[in-house]
């Protein structure tokens, strides 16, 4: 008999079914936990993880002033974890819920994968991812096996309204229960599914559904920190507040995007020039401008009153933050002269607030999701196409230099004037280090789409001989015969990081059904 054929309890498991993913009732955790016994692994201590983390400059105005909207509450994505396989001595009993029950048959993995032993070692990496990312996980310290057991955690699994469900299969003939858990005990769900506990194939369904993420590997504990890192992602990104600054506003408006579920607010730009005017060029204001100024490997053309409107822009934009409690901000800054915030958003994207140009939904919202998947800033631009040697162009003006993260290493950096409009205002030119691995990466708004490529830098050129920005960065795409089948549309971003990191993004859309497009 093909092992891969195999039924027990879990035939027909596989078959469609329709369940409401969006609607579970609410329960009370801590009578599951009192029956079941969990073993819960929470990291509430790390106020960063939660999105807690300063992004208040020394010196940044900080007198009282009554926000207008309060702070979002963020609390941390709730996960239960169960573990499948049968102990030993069920499976020699014959009591396994399976075909092979009569013969007495381990099938794959077979009796010697040491099954309590490889429990005890998730559990303790699950832990420590929970500890690294600021997740609740509860952990069921017993594996299930039976049909009975499978029915009553999927009941409260559905009680508790979590986020998400991980589900570690290691026993072939329990794939039928993973896939049971990964449709009905959540909204989403991660299955790990070990190598060497699958015969043959594994499972089309499994491998091809929607609305989970299927890991089919040997011991990768980095993958699934990274489908963690899309759970993590999608609750804080639900719990977050984007402010638009825009000069077609009258008066302050709320919506939410439907996808990723981020508050929106509008309030008129008129707002952001009178709170800018209000700060006067002060000695500490200059004092703080030359020490930015002295942080630049070279500045071409741009004089220290510059230096000081733009430290002036930089707490504009802190205290409208403040002001709407807002986790990211867009303004509509083309035009706005001597008031416009280069500087303060490349400092805030590379402390993880993130900021987009231009008052453009997509690039803000792809930055968003950047800062939960990868922990790193990433770089809106506009996109530019050399189609003699087939290579990407980047160029725009708002670039962080901690491209890495706000502990991570900073880049080399020039401050020249903007390119676009007078008065000579400061905006960075970032130095790219050549040879790294970087995604070109954009969420459409509306379209439930996301694009993902993977390349490498090749330089930062000078200008001249080329244009467009005070950030230049020319990237080699991979695979892609025609670089321009790279475009998706205006201010795209650029993010530190390899086709590994990138499978951040691609659980992001399996597990919220967005359509992925990629060279990976």
């Amino acid at each position: 008999m093909c092992e891969s054929c195999e039924v027990g309890w879990d035939q027909g498991s596989f078959s469609a079914r329709k369940t409401n993913r969006n609607s579970l009732p609410g329960g009370e955790e801590s009578l599951l936990l009192g029956r079941r016994e969990f073993l819960t692994a929470s990291s509430l201590a790390g106020v960063a993880a939660l999105g807690g983390l300063s992004v208040w400059a020394e010196g940044a105005e900080t007198e009282g002033e009554k926000p207008i909207l309060p702070p979002k509450e963020k609390k941390p994505a709730r996960i239960w974890t169960v573990f499948l396989y049968p102990p030993e001595e069920v499976v020699l009993a014959g009591k396994m819920e399976d075909t092979w029950a009569n013969e007495k048959w381990f099938t794959w993995p077979g009796s010697q994968f040491q099954y309590a032993e490889q429990h005890k070692k998730f559990t303790v990496q699950i832990h420590q991812m929970a500890q690294r990312l600021g997740l609740e996980i509860s952990i069921r310290p017993e594996p299930i096996w039976q049909k009975a057991k499978l029915e009553e955690f999927i009941a409260e699994a559905k009680e508790a309204d979590l986020d998400a469900v991980l589900v570690v299969n290691f026993y072939n003939t329990l794939s039928g229960a993973a896939y049971r858990l990964a449709t009905e005990a959540a909204p989403t769900a991660i299955v790990y599914h070990a190598l060497g506990a699958n015969h043959q194939l594994p499972p089309e369904p499994l491998r091809k559904s929607e609305g989970f993420y299927y890991i089919h590997s040997m011991e990768n504990f980095a993958e699934i920190e990274r489908a963690l890192r899309a759970v993590r992602a999608r609750k804080m990104l639900a719990q977050s507040r984007l402010l638009r600054v825009a000069g077609g506003v009258r008066q302050m408006n709320q919506e939410v995007e439907k996808t990723l579920g981020v508050e929106i607010v509008a309030i008129p730009a008129e707002e952001f020039n009178a709170t800018f005017d209000s700060i006067e060029a002060s000695p500490a204001i200059l004092e703080e401008a030359m020490a930015f100024k002295k942080q630049a490997t070279r500045v071409v053309d741009v004089a220290d009153e510059a230096f000081a409107d733009a430290i002036r822009a930089h707490h504009a934009v802190q205290k409208i933050v403040r002001r709407y409690g807002a986790d990211a901000i867009t303004i509509q800054c083309l035009m706005l002269k001597h008031r416009k915030p280069c500087y303060s958003f490349a400092w805030h994207n590379g402390q993880l607030f993130p900021c987009g140009c231009e008052n453009h939904l997509d690039p803000t919202l792809t930055l968003m999701l950047g800062r939960w998947l990868l922990d790193r800033a990433g770089f809106q631009h506009n996109p530019e196409f050399d189609t003699t040697e087939n290579l990407y162009f980047g160029a725009h003006c708002t670039c962080a230099w901690k491209l890495h993260g706000p502990q991570g290493p900073s880049q080399e950096f020039w401050v020249r004037p903007f390119f676009h409009q007078l008065p000579k205002t400061p905006a960075l030119d970032v130095q790219w280090k050549p040879g790294e691995p970087v995604l070109l990466v954009r969420y459409n708004v509306g379209k439930d789409s996301l694009c993902c490529w993977s390349g490498k830098v090749i330089s930062s050129p000078g200008c001249p001989p080329t244009g467009g920005c005070a950030t230049r960065v020319l990237v080699e795409l991979e695979g892609l015969e025609d670089v321009c089948q790279a475009y998706a549309g205006p201010h795209p971003v650029l993010f530190c990081g390899d086709r590994r990191d990138a499978r951040c993004f691609k659980a992001f859309c399996r597990m919220y059904r967005l359509s992925w497009v990629s060279n990976i």
